[in-house]
């Protein structure tokens, strides 16, 4: 009976301490050390350590304030994307599970990371005067049961104090899906999609999970500049490698 009561109480102090750690790592479920992934596991996350001043392609080299070749000779409407991840492994699987099976647990660690990144990279003065987040047609947002880009722009809004403008943006219509399309069929594809309702501010950054080609961003941050937007950033978990 001894020996049980012992079992069962190592039991639980295992448990509490699981759960004051934040459970176990959602990668390889070894005890986590914060916010659901473990030290070894969040190391090994694919940083996105050289990357394009204006829309965070991953480079592999690049000194503070360098601008890849297509942001030169085409420059974006937006002045600079912050993305500390390359849309890779592990990170590629985190997202999947979170936007398309809605498993938050895979997202915690994303969301506090970028939080973080966000606090260290933008100073007090150039943060923006509201987030926007990528708008989703109401009928994939149906069928999905939330808009991952809202949600990250309300955790990301909560932390930095910056108010989350979600239905200044919306989409006029249902496009196809853009996984299938290169960047001028993305181009082409969203064409005429988004509708600005309401005053914009000055300063705005747009938010969503995943920047591939930087086509959505493109054709959001035109429609935002042209409702009366100055300062356009786009702020997202990972970058598509080029």
């Amino acid at each position: 009976m001894i020996n049980g009561l012992n079992h069962l109480s190592t039991f639980i102090e295992r448990k509490v301490n699981s759960a004051r750690n934040g459970g176990h790592c959602v990668t390889c479920l070894s005890p986590a050390a914060f916010q659901g992934l473990c030290q070894g596991c969040r190391a090994d996350l694919p940083v996105n350590r050289w990357y394009c001043y204006g829309c965070a392609l991953p480079l592999a080299f690049a000194t503070p304030g360098m601008r890849c070749g297509e942001c030169q000779t085409l420059p974006p409407p937006f002045s600079r994307s912050l993305i500390p991840w390359r849309y890779q492994y592990p990170v590629d699987g985190m997202i999947g599970r979170y936007k398309y099976q809605g498993q938050r647990k895979f997202a915690r660690p994303l969301l506090t990371g970028l939080a973080q990144f966000l606090e260290q990279n933008v100073e007090p003065e150039q943060r923006p005067d509201a987030l926007i987040p990528s708008p989703m047609h109401w009928l994939r947002r149906w069928q999905r049961g939330f808009n991952q880009a809202q949600d990250i722009a309300e955790f990301v809004g909560a932390r930095l104090d910056i108010p989350v403008a979600a239905g200044l943006v919306r989409r006029a219509r249902r496009v196809k899906a853009q996984r299938s399309l290169n960047r001028a069929g993305r181009l082409q594809n969203l064409r005429g999609v988004f509708e600005v309702r309401g005053a914009v501010p000055e300063r705005v950054a747009i938010v969503d999970d995943v920047v591939t080609t930087g086509a959505t961003v493109r054709v959001l941050a035109s429609a935002l500049r042209e409702a009366g937007a100055v300062d356009i950033q786009v702020w997202a978990l990972a970058r598509t490698p080029g």
